[in-house]
């Protein structure tokens, strides 16, 4: 249940390119049809039938503003609660329901907001609207205290995972708390105050429901395959009897101001690179200074042009990047600079570069090629949104709730358009130059040496690991049956979902380039965009150990410019075409990756072909980008699920091996990657004979062929070896290693083996054996560490590998006092699994991953990601039908077959990164020998 950023969401959805001539006379909308019932419900229909599909969205329009000092956190907490059950939706069955249905479900908290929503096939959509109305109306009398006592354990353990346990993770509080005044609505994080959440009591939360989540303060928005006429009546069974609530008042904007400069900064146990945030408070959504804002974030901090790159990047080398964002919320805004610094850069040395980057911005100004280079993007990113129901959902409830209208995104766009020169050097004298702002330096322990100027110590006080706050679950009785509400029909009675829609896999076409190059294609009609990438074998398997991470090295190495292209000028082409283009390096291959307008295919491919066969080898953009790799090492050496799979890795393939080794490479091999190298790298490694093209949108194959024109003249083929990955050898019995991350909130623990490869028959049928043991939210450990226990935020089992090597892994960050109960409840589950399952949990796994198929065509990426499947793992273009057959023949006595012979319980490798000083000791009883300390 991730805290969306769904402002975010909409404004990339509601962006669009004035600058290009071809639409600059097109409206562009979703359209809808809406109407409100008797109870204050708004209602919004928008029709999709692309895909026999259906998303619905429910908007409450209550966030983390409308708590109150002292109780916070409550719309997160009780988002989490509406999860749980309601009167007539049992204990976990809206997760189980809804993936048995072959769905999607999830929700959001933040500032302004809380969504939920589902995306089904179409035949699930009235068990949706029953759901979803009983969790509305029919959930106040299971809010119990044994309940309430379980979500609030796993909500701080949520905050344990995303603030405490990891780097700057205080820092969203430490600005919350200080750029706003005492009181203040946005003067707390969304996810509250530790104490605050160990203090709420049942009434405070059913009380925050009663006021908040009511028909009146809501959009509903169904989106996808169906009928306005067969669904009004659905709606009006489901939710017109819910009885409305008083009437909740917008809030008025409330807008802040600094009376002088605050400077703070923490010592923080995680980091390893100094950051520093400064902040400007800025203005509330939609007003016509907010556009303005957005644009001046981007021509300050979007580019290699643009003065923060620039200053404090290419010239002052403090730092691999520098962000500038603008943040509209409801009632108030941020204007944000944030630079995470090279490893002991001097923060004071930063922000006098912040400075500088201004300077050169007054300076220089702002030309009208600037402002069409930022706004090119914005009708492929509009495009983009629109390729999915659920984005469109989103759209469409948010407009309704923060502008009154969900037809809002005319009106946006021409706000976007009317921007102009003036209205951002207007903002930009009005809000940020020479203006009091708070500034956060966060070092690391024992550096307080490299902090802004004039900072104060923030006195953040960290939770103690031994007396982290609880609530005892076992202090609670059981409570007495849960009263229903009355209805006018029988809401027990779970809603019929009839047929299922038959899936259509969408015809594939293959081809073959002069010079060897397979090409795979699926033709999508629907926007008039294509995704296509070109994907070559190779990647870290054709390194050397004592040069990992140079083809990570060469995939950055590409895009900093071609022969005759500088690196700006040619990040400036792409920007011109509003197009996404860029090249990765992943364990087996190496990707250059391209979203454009179906219009700009040939001129992307011009681009890309430069990239590829045109090497700029730029010495300057060489030591920038060796510069960024080490430092990101270093800051990932402070996250302790990076040290966990780093650990993991290390003990499953041993030292000499170089998938011990990750392929961002380590500080001692980057270090001693040379320019030579990284053209060494490349004259062995890409050619046309190990490559693929796979191409979705709309497009043709002849256009798509005949546009490979130039490219496949030019690129001559020759052999690539690719080696030969060697199956490790297993240990002879289980065992466990701890890494230290002293006063650790949390720990991350990996468990695993080394397992079959993606390429093999049977690792579709591992993923679905495993499916029900933590392959979902209803999988057995999730269910009992986070569901039963409250230890976690979430607990996974799962298979993963490819074309060469497979692990199995469970993994999970639990309390840090739950550690040594948290590995026991894994190792027994896993045993416990392979003896096999019940009937019930078998028909659930069939269910869930048979009926998903349905969602799996509807967007390009998906689309593009089957491509991808079928040409690097030999699969057949139905292979989602063959899988599909195989899950429907499955037995109890297959099941647990496989189960026996792919998950290895006597031959696992058991992780923990945490506290040694208190866990250690307590993991010698789990019955795998003394645990051994490991030092990476």
């Amino acid at each position: 249940m991730k805290k969306l950023n769904l402002l975010l969401i909409v404004v990339v959805l509601s962006l669009i390119s004035c600058s290009n001539r071809q639409q600059s006379d097109e409206k562009l909308s979703v359209p809808y049809e809406q109407y409100q019932l008797d109870n204050g419900l708004s209602v919004i229909l928008h029709q999709d039938k692309s895909d026999p599909i259906v998303a619905v969205a429910i908007m409450y329009h209550v966030g983390s503003n409308r708590e109150v000092p002292g109780k916070t956190g409550f719309a997160h907490l009780f988002e989490h609660m509406m999860f749980q059950e309601s009167e007539n939706v049992g204990q976990d069955e809206f997760f189980k329901k809804i993936q048995s249905a072959g769905g999607t479900l999830n929700g959001g908290t933040g500032n302004d907001q809380t969504i939920y929503y589902e995306v089904v096939p179409r035949n699930a959509l009235e068990m949706v609207l029953w759901m979803e109305s009983d969790r509305m109306g029919y959930l106040e009398n299971t809010v119990t205290k044994s309940a309430f006592a379980n979500q609030q354990n796993v909500v701080q353990n949520e905050k344990r995972q995303s603030y405490d346990n990891r780097p700057y993770g205080y820092n969203s509080w430490l600005i919350a708390t200080n750029l706003y005044p005492e009181g203040h609505p946005y003067s707390w994080t969304v996810i509250g105050e530790m104490e605050d959440l160990f203090n709420a009591t049942v009434d405070d939360v059913k009380e925050f429901h009663a006021k908040y989540y009511v028909p009146n303060n809501t959009t509903i928005v169904l989106a996808g395959d169906f009928e306005a006429e067969d669904v009004k009546p659905l709606v009006e069974k489901y939710f017109g009897e819910i009885p409305g609530g008083e009437k909740v008042e917008d809030l008025e904007p409330q807008r802040v101001s600094l009376p002088e400069t605050k400077k703070l900064y923490h010592e923080d146990s995680f980091a390893k690179t100094p950051q520093l945030t400064m902040i400007w408070p800025s203005v509330e959504e939609y007003c016509d200074d907010a556009y303005a804002l957005d644009f001046l974030a981007r021509v300050l901090g979007d580019g290699k042009k643009s003065p923060f790159y620039r200053v404090i990047v290419k010239d002052k080398k403090l730092a691999p990047r520098a962000g500038v964002y603008s943040n509209s919320m409801e009632l108030a805004g941020q204007f944000t600079v944030s630079v995470n610094a090279n490893a002991g850069t001097s923060l004071a040395e930063v922000e006098t570069a912040v400075f500088d980057a201004f300077k050169l911005f007054e300076e220089e100004g702002i030309t009208e090629r600037d402002l069409e280079k930022h706004k090119a993007g914005l009708e492929t990113q509009f495009y983009s949104g629109m390729s999915s129901i659920l984005n469109k959902s989103f759209q469409l409830a948010m407009y309704n709730e923060f502008t009154g209208s969900p037809g809002y995104i005319e009106q946006d766009i021409e706000k976007i358009k009317a921007v102009t020169i003036e209205d951002i050097n207007r903002v930009y004298e009005t809000y940020v130059k020479n203006k009091p702002y708070l500034a956060t330096s966060f070092v690391p322990k024992g550096q307080v040496d490299l902090i802004a100027e004039n900072s104060v110590d923030a006195g953040i006080v960290e939770e103690d690991v031994l007396t982290a706050t609880e609530v005892d679950q076992s202090a609670i009785a059981e409570e007495e049956v849960i009263e229903k509400t009355p209805s006018g029909f029988d809401r027990t009675v779970e809603p019929a979902k009839g047929q299922d829609p038959e899936i259509t896999v969408p015809a594939v076409w293959t081809d073959k380039t002069e010079n060897g190059m397979k090409v795979l294609g699926i033709k999508h009609d629907e926007l008039p965009l294509i995704q296509y990438s070109i994907v070559m074998d190779g990647g870290h398997i054709l390194e050397s150990k004592e040069k990992a991470g140079v083809a990570s090295f060469l995939a950055s190495m590409l895009t900093e410019g071609t022969a005759t292209k500088t690196p700006e000028e040619l990040e400036e082409e792409i920007d011109l075409l509003g197009a996404r283009i860029g090249v990765y390096s992943g364990t087996e291959n190496m990707a250059i990756s391209v979203n454009c307008l179906t219009r700009n295919y040939e001129k992307t491919l011009a681009l890309v072909e430069e990239i590829l066969l045109q090497p700029r080898w730029d010495e300057e953009q060489f030591e920038l980008t060796k510069l960024r790799m080490i430092n990101n090492i270093k800051r990932n050496q402070a996250s302790p699920n990076y040290l966990a799979s780093l650990a993991f890795d290390k003990l499953v393939y041993s030292d000499d091996h170089i998938l011990s080794v990750p392929g961002s490479g380590t500080l001692e091999s980057l270090e001693a990657i040379t320019m030579d190298d990284l053209k060494e790298f490349y004259n062995k490694s890409v050619s046309p004979s190990v490559a693929r093209m796979h191409v979705v949108g709309k497009i043709d194959q002849d256009r798509v062929m005949a546009g490979l024109g130039t490219l496949v003249a030019n690129w001559k083929p020759f052999a690539v070896e690719i080696p030969k990955i060697e199956a490790p050898q297993a240990p002879e019995k289980s065992a466990i290693y701890f890494v230290d991350v002293p006063g650790a909130k949390q720990s991350v623990i990996t468990i695993g083996h080394y397992a079959i490869p993606r390429s093999s028959a049977d690792f579709e049928q591992a993923t679905v054996v495993n499916y029900k043991l933590g392959g979902s939210f209803n999988g057995i450990v999730n269910l009992i560490l986070r569901e039963e226990k409250g230890y976690t935020y979430g607990a996974r089992t799962y298979f993963a590998g490819g074309k060469n090597y497979g692990t199995f892994r469970a993994s999970s960050s639990v309390r840090t006092t739950a550690t040594g109960e948290s590995v026991q409840i894994f190792k027994d589950e896993i045993e416990k699994y392979r003896t096999g399952i019940s009937d019930e949990d078998l028909q659930f796994t069939k269910d869930a991953l048979v009926k998903s198929n349905a969602l799996e065509f509807e967007t390009l990426g998906a689309l593009h990601s089957m491509l991808t499947n079928i040409s690097a793992y030999d699969l057949p273009f139905d292979y989602v039908k063959r899988e599909e057959a195989f899950v429907k023949s499955l037995t109890p006595e297959m099941h647990k077959e496989l189960a026996q012979r792919l998950i290895k319980p006597d031959q696992m490798y058991y992780v923990v990164v945490g506290d040694a000083a208190t866990q250690l000791p307590v993991l010698k009883s789990i019955g795998l020998g003394d645990p051994v300390l490991l030092e990476l």
